[in-house]
């Protein structure tokens, strides 16, 4: 199915579920018959803003606009935002749920411990990009398959990241805090605000959303650098203008503006540690909407105090949500927000029709798009390997 019809089947969705006003705990008991599954669904809390537009469809509130759908088919459908702890409403389903939906932007952590007492666990969705909350070697092995809406926030994502590298590189946000507190000083914005013209950016990952960053870059008139474990093909290298590194370090040491566009994978967590950082050029910018544990936490936050990270600016935090007190919120020359990148309305519409259709298919025994596999009989998909 097409995004243009998966959009569409979102948006009759979205209009059936417009007018609830379920609580956020979401538990309606249907008709079970043969093949009935528990489905549980974790996402974020929206309170006095669920209603206000039809099409929010990613919050507990409405749930991805599936209920209607799942309960005619003699699904129960169970919706919450807890999940954190013992006695959450999420750990009370875990020994009899059949498929557990979340999503990057309120992940559900699903460790092993919650694999094992999972015993009718069959299959995990990611509404959106991003499986890495989910212990996905400990459902490998228990025979568990793992699948995510490939594609559906890419656009989102990578436009959010050049929203990112302009307000960083041109200081926007002390100007924004001077209107807001009744100041005007523009030698206290001007002194470190540049032209992105000219610098030199690098992407580390060119996946579908470092693509698509690098595609949005080019009219800047950037020295477009990129790291992947596989190169772009040589016609598109040549359209988007980048420059293949092989060697991760030896790019990083020429940049300006790093972009982060890498999975969290073993290899990958921790991997920008205080050496890592201190090696990089003084006062560099840095966007991470990839996850925040590729980061070390204290490392960014002591290079954002001395200058040595000149900017900070991303979604992704680790733990999410984040607690008041991380660094992160603290720290000088931050532009940072919740995890909102990839669930703008229209990747909402994106992500609710992709998983309604793998559910779809799960309920028929059919095979999901090959892209959309993360763990798929014991094995993993090569970026999380």
């Amino acid at each position: 199915m097409g995004f243009v019809n998966l959009r569409r089947a979102a948006i009759s969705a979205a209009r059936a579920v417009a007018s609830s006003s379920s609580p956020v705990l979401i538990s309606r008991h249907s008709h079970s018959g043969a093949g009935a599954k528990k489905i549980v669904g974790v996402f974020y809390k929206a309170n006095e803003y669920a209603g206000k537009n039809p099409n929010f469809l990613g919050c507990a509130e409405n749930g991805l606009g599936i209920r209607e759908w799942l309960e005619s088919k003699g699904h129960d459908y169970i919706v919450t935002d807890d999940k954190e702890g013992p006695d959450s409403e999420l750990e009370k389903h875990i020994p009899d749920l059949h498929v557990l939906i979340s999503t990057p932007f309120h992940p559900a952590y699903v460790t092993a411990e919650r694999i094992k007492k999972a015993k009718n666990l069959q299959l995990l969705l990611t509404a959106g990009i991003g499986s890495d909350h989910i212990d996905l070697n400990a459902a490998a092995e228990a025979g568990l398959t793992v699948a995510e809406v490939t594609g559906s926030n890419v656009v989102s994502v990578a436009e959010d990241e050049l929203m990112r590298i302009l307000i960083l590189v041109r200081n926007f946000l002390p100007g924004y805090h001077q209107v807001i507190n009744g100041e005007w000083n523009v030698a206290g914005i001007a002194h470190r605000a540049y032209d992105l013209e000219g610098k030199t950016v690098g992407t580390f990952g060119a996946g579908r959303i470092g693509k698509l960053l690098l595609q949005r870059l080019k009219p800047f008139g950037c020295n477009l650098l990129y790291h992947d474990r596989l190169r772009i093909d040589s016609e598109l290298e040549n359209q988007l203008g980048a420059k293949y590194e092989e060697d991760l370090d030896t790019m990083l040491r020429k940049c300006d503006v790093i972009v982060i566009n890498t999975p969290l994978t073993e290899k990958t967590k921790g991997m920008f540690d205080k050496e890592r950082i201190s090696k990089l050029k003084k006062g560099v910018l840095i966007v991470n909407n990839a996850r925040g544990a590729i980061m070390d936490t204290q490392a960014v936050a002591d290079a954002c105090a001395s200058g040595q990270i000149g900017g900070y600016s991303g979604d992704v935090w680790y733990p999410q949500p984040a607690p008041k007190d991380h660094p992160w919120r603290y720290m000088p020359n931050q532009a940072m927000t919740p995890h909102i990148s990839g669930t703008t309305i229209d990747a909402q519409l994106r992500y609710a029709a992709g998983t309604k259709d793998m559910l779809d298919r799960f309920f028929k025994g059919e095979e999901f798009p090959p892209q959309n596999y993360i763990v798929k009989e014991g094995e993993l998909a090569p970026q999380y390997r």
